[in-house]
């Protein structure tokens, strides 16, 4: 029946392209960009539009294994148009690739394989990009500019963005226009578990790194950041080319993906789907020609795979599984001399690999304590040597593991490197510490460190110099600027040889990234130590705007508060906490103190600039500090804590000067408390205090009443019969009443009268996903119309806007994902122009640009009137299920006349309230006693404040709202009726859970909207089709003898709750559960 589908999951509410949903469904939208589809070769369409042959990549003397810079000119559409409207997925069909993979150096015949029995020797010069400062590959220049000068005159002009892309061009000023409610602006903190890339130095300091499921490219001197987004899950591994050109990430997750961009445009090129559809992926490398990707799965039993990502298949080139034994593979890096040759490891095994025409091959060499007699530790990273055959694995007791082949190669056809030939042939030790970073840089091995030091080697491992500082903790990465720096201006203390010439060691800059979340800038000419970045190296749980200013408090479980101007995006001020961490944080209204929640239940009252303590430190909480919220008059601090307690406390006057005292608490809840709310009484201009729990309750405080260590209750309402509130807060004044908002678990939104308690609507939420969280007025200014609010929100892992007033229309709410591991707190800014979204276990802070025109130009694509909720029916408008509801609600007139009438009619278009609950049931919606008691109050007193009268009657459209409103979003599910019998119910002899039928019509009778003998009775026999009425149109007088038998004779002593489902209630139930019911019967 309708009401037991999905009202919100339809395909009927994400119809319109502004809207939300289609933002949090598919959150590549929120770009102009999309990824590339490279379904159709690119290359021969060119040619075709400029009139050449199929093979001219041929013709024109492409080199062998171009490698992913031959891309540039195939990524050209057919039209000559610029890339962004033209490549993604467009083109349809799979047409032919051939004159693409000529270019790149594939096979052509049909296979994936790579030329020959094995690998090739050093790959041929690249080409490069038509544009580019610097590339570390060289080739036949001047022939190539000669060919693209001459497919540049073909194009007319209207080159592809990726073919024309600079570097720094992302920060060029070219302001476009936000189409989205709301726009990723800029991002505070980043993952240090993750490497901190260079991508240029010099005059142009920009890095790449990332920030949950977001790549940043972050401009430090310019100040400017770009956010490379198309993840829905938190991103897992990332890795770059040697040009710094392609950036190939991944993640861990449902719809896990793969995506290369082209860092100098930043432009989505390649998207893979379905990679690992288990688990995501754990690790990711490119090779050193961009051509292939290597990746390892992170499921229990690790896949790996390699990818020719510049092919159009979806499938990988060659795949296999690795014994769980080897433990979880974490890293894998190829070989820079040979792309077919890579190696991963976890922290107990290296594993060496070998792709080629017999597939993917691989050897775990073994090595333990007892090889070399010698304590071996956990290793860290892999690599391969620059001049040799060896490779080297760095490792926790501060040793590099070396590895050799048994026996020297041989030149031929066949595999010159075996697999299973390698094997640990030295175990070095290079200090007391842990080596962290293991990597080769042109002639050198560089080794990072726990404490804080890089240490360069030659070939043969000699020391040939040493970077360190104090203040460095342990290294997590190691970036190398492209610039090298110029030998004149290299330090004295550089100077020893790392090759066999007599030319001076010459470090370039690098970027450093610690696992305590630091990013430090080295200048190797000076040995200069330059901090780029201090972010919060635990979860961050706790963001407040200033009231008047545009700062932002951040503070996490590390104990740094650190505040930021977001308009000039700069930090200003910080302060580190030990004994603790900040668990919540808020300003007064005036913004004169920052007050602070800890983790050990002590609050800090703190001057709003300075951060430095205005008073003493509060520590009455037995728990840690969940809410912090100061009353408008700066009279009253409250807070709220994990042993459901608030506390309050009083500003007073001591010897001439105003001070905080703690004024009483009280444990007024038995569950978690979701939010305290202070408020103005609407009489005077006193405080109001509410707290609400998940014990469905709403607590008022009377702070006029209270005194010293005794918290003053005055109100306590139950707000919920079944759902859970989760969060609180004013309701603008848009009409004469005045309202308090909630949100539950059941993706409802009610408004309660502030004085009465009285819930005076109950309005369908937002649906995306999940529940919202936490919800914020957005505030307004001058400028803006009062009778216009907004209101923000966020969900588990989602942000958004709702338009107000709340009405239950979905195209009037839009939502974005943020932090997909988990948003901990929401806050927007004092004008209103911004929102902030805090990130827990992720470390970062996100402000997002609001767009309130988009926001109502999605709302009015939606329809007005009845059209988004005519949509929201099974169908629509036109659909069965409309038709149904009419044939039910004329019915109801004809009812609420008399049947039997012989009088004439009134034709009307309503129904009295009293018939709301027989069709609201006949639709297949059951509602509660309290549920009908609140459909019908707030259709009665929905004039009553304006009007003084109350209505008596609705008509179908207002029906059709209520009934959209009220109905379950889920309907009734068989998994809820079976999760009811978990907890009643017994385990028989069979194995199952069932409840005896004496115990379920006494839990019927006794346990929640209790029930009369009569009342079972007539509803078992009426459900059991036995009615003594015999199906009349008029209500019938019921006689209740004989339901007692007819209940022994109908229903089983045992009853599962497929049999209650399916027997009873009548209700379909799928296939399995009903082979379940007659293997019981």
């Amino acid at each position: 029946m309708g009401g037991n589908s999905l009202g919100m999951d339809s395909k009927e509410a994400r119809l319109f392209a502004f809207r939300g949903p289609l933002a949090v469904d598919q959150p590549r939208s929120q770009h102009a960009l999309k990824p590339l589809s490279l379904s159709k070769d690119p290359l021969a369409a060119a040619k075709e539009k400029e009139g050449a042959p199929e093979d001219a990549a041929k013709k024109e003397g492409a080199p062998e294994d171009a490698g992913a810079d031959a891309l540039l000119g195939p990524l050209c559409s057919p039209s000559g148009m610029a890339i962004r409207g033209i490549l993604p997925s467009t083109w349809a069909g799979r047409q032919d690739t051939t004159a693409l993979r000529t270019a790149l150096g594939e096979d052509t015949a049909g296979t994936t394989h790579p030329e020959g029995a094995g690998p090739p020797g050093p790959p041929p010069a690249l080409p490069e990009p038509k544009g580019a400062i610097s590339s570390p590959r060289s080739g036949c220049r001047e022939q190539e500019t000669q060919q693209r000068s001459g497919e540049d005159d073909g194009r007319d002009g209207s080159a592809s963005v990726v073919w024309e892309a600079m570097p720094g061009m992302l920060f060029q000023e070219d302001k476009q226009t936000k189409l989205h409610p709301l726009s990723l602006s800029w991002v505070l903190g980043y993952n240090s578990s993750l490497a901190v890339h260079s991508l240029m130095d010099r005059e142009d300091r920009v890095l790449l790194y990332v920030s949950s499921h977001t790549v940043v490219i972050h401009d430090v001197l310019g100040n400017k950041q770009y956010h490379l987004q198309g993840h829905t899950n938190a991103i897992s591994c990332l890795c770059v080319s040697e040009d710094r050109r392609w950036v190939a990430t991944a993640d861990q997750g449902p719809d896990a993906l793969i995506i290369v961009w082209d860092s100098f445009s930043g432009i989505p090129v390649r998207t893979i789907f379905e990679s690992h559809p288990e688990d995501g992926v754990s690790a990711i490398a490119v090779s050193q020609d961009a051509k292939y990707l290597a990746t390892m799965s992170a499921a229990t039993v690790q896949r790996v795979c390699v990818w020719n990502w510049t092919s159009p298949t979806e499938k990988p080139i060659c795949s296999t599984e690795l014994r769980p034994e080897f433990g979880y593979q974490d890293y894998v890096i190829f070989n820079p001399q040979n792309p077919y040759e890579f190696v991963s490891n976890s922290k107990t095994q290296v594993i060496f690999y070998l792709w080629g025409n017999a597939g993917l091959q691989y050897s775990a060499p073994l090595l333990n304590s007892q090889t070399f007699n010698s304590v071996v530790g956990h290793f860290s990273q892999s690599v391969f040597h620059f001049n040799n055959s060896q490779a080297l694995t760095g490792t926790s007791a501060g040793k590099l593991v070396v590895w050799d082949t048994v026996s020297p190669h041989t030149p031929s056809k066949e595999l010159q490197v075996k697999p299973h030939s390698m094997k640990a042939t030295k175990l070095v030790p290079m200090q007391k510490d842990s080596l962290t970073v293991l990597m080769v840089f042109e002639s050198c091995i560089v080794t990072g460190d726990v404490k804080g030091e890089v240490k360069f080697y030659n070939g043969e491992l000699q020391l040939l110099t040493c970077y360190s500082h104090s203040k460095v903790g342990p290294i997590r990465s190691i970036s190398f600027s492209k610039t090298p720096p110029d030998p004149l201006g290299a330090s004295p203390a550089c100077s020893t040889s790392c090759t066999s010439s007599s030319q001076p060691f010459v470090a370039r800059n690098f970027i450093l990234s610690t696992s305590d979340a630091t990013v430090l800038h080295v200048a190797t000419d000076r040995t200069n130590f330059e901090k780029v970045m201090e972010e919060a190296k635990k979860a961050v749980n706790a963001i407040a705007c200033h009231p008047r200013q545009a700062l932002i408090a951040v503070g996490s479980h590390c104990g740094l508060l650190k505040v930021w101007d977001y308009q000039q995006t700069k930090y200003l001020v910080s302060r580190i906490f030990t004994e603790a961490g900040i668990q919540c944080l808020s300003y007064d209204t005036e913004g004169y103190f920052l007050a602070a929640g800890f983790t050990d239940g002590s609050i800090y009252i703190l001057d709003a600039i300075s951060l430095q303590s205005s008073c003493k430190e509060f520590k009455f909480s037995r728990g840690p500090v969940t809410h912090i919220s100061f009353s408008h008059d700066l009279e009253y601090l409250a807070t709220a804590d994990e042993n459901y307690s608030v506390t309050v406390y009083k500003r007073v006057l001591q010897n001439g000067s105003r001070c905080w005292e703690h004024l009483a608490g009280l444990r007024s809840h038995y569950k978690p408390i979701r939010s305290i709310l202070f408020g103005v009484q609407l009489d005077s201009n006193k405080p109001r205090l509410l707290s609400l729990g998940e014990d469905r309750q709403l607590v008022e405080y009377d702070l006029n009443s209270s005194s010293k260590d005794h918290l003053v209750v005055l109100h306590r309402d139950q707000v919920e019969q079944v759902a859970v509130p989760l969060c609180l807060a004013w309701y603008p004044q848009l009409s004469t009443e005045s309202f308090i908002l909630t949100a539950n678990n059941c993706y409802k939104m009610k408004l309660y009268n502030t004085t009465t308690k009285m819930c005076r609507k109950t309005l369908l939420g937002p649906t995306y996903g999940s529940p919202l969280e936490k919800i914020q007025i957005l505030p307004t200014t001058d400028t803006m119309d009062p009778q216009k609010r907004y209101l923000a929100y966020i969900t588990k892992d989602k942000v958004g806007l709702q338009i107000l007033p709340v009405d239950g229309n979905p195209h009037k709410s839009s939502a974005f994902i943020c932090h997909p591991d988990g948003v901990s707190d929401l806050a927007s800014s004092y004008d209103g122009r911004y929102v902030f979204t805090a990130g827990g276990q992720d470390c970062t802070v996100m402000k997002w640009e609001v767009n309130l025109n988009a926001l109502d130009a999605a709302a009015s694509l939606g329809g007005k009137d009845l059209i988004p909720f005519y949509n929201l029916l099974d169908g629509g408008r036109e659909g069965e299920f409309f038709r149904e509801l009419e044939d039910y609600f004329y019915y109801a007139q004809l009812r609420s006349h008399g049947i039997d009438t012989l009088e004439t009619r009134q034709v009307s278009t309503h129904i009295p309230l009293e018939e709301i609950p027989s069709v609201m049931r006949a639709m297949g919606f059951y509602p509660s006693e309290e549920e009908i008691e609140e459909m019908i109050n707030e259709v009665k007193f929905s004039k009553y404040v304006d009007t003084g009268e109350e209505v008596t009657k609705i008509n179908l459209g207002d029906f059709i709202k209520l009934y959209i409103n009220h109905r379950p979003v889920f309907g009734l599910s068989m998994k809820k009726i079976q999760r009811a019998f978990q907890v009643l119910g017994y385990d028989n002899e069979n194995g199952d859970k069932v409840i005896d039928r004496g115990d379920l019509l006494l839990l019927l009778q006794c346990r929640g909207e209790h029930m009369t003998e009569d009342e079972l009775a007539r509803c078992l026999t009426t459900l059991l089709g036995k009615h003594p009425g015999g199906g009349g149109s008029e209500p019938d007088t019921y006689d209740p003898s004989g339901a007692a038998a007819l209940t022994e004779e109908e229903i089983p002593e045992e009853i599962t709750a497929e049999i209650f489902a399916a027997d009873i209630l009548g209700l379909p139930i799928a296939e399995p559960e009903k082979k379940n019911r007659r293997k019981e019967s």
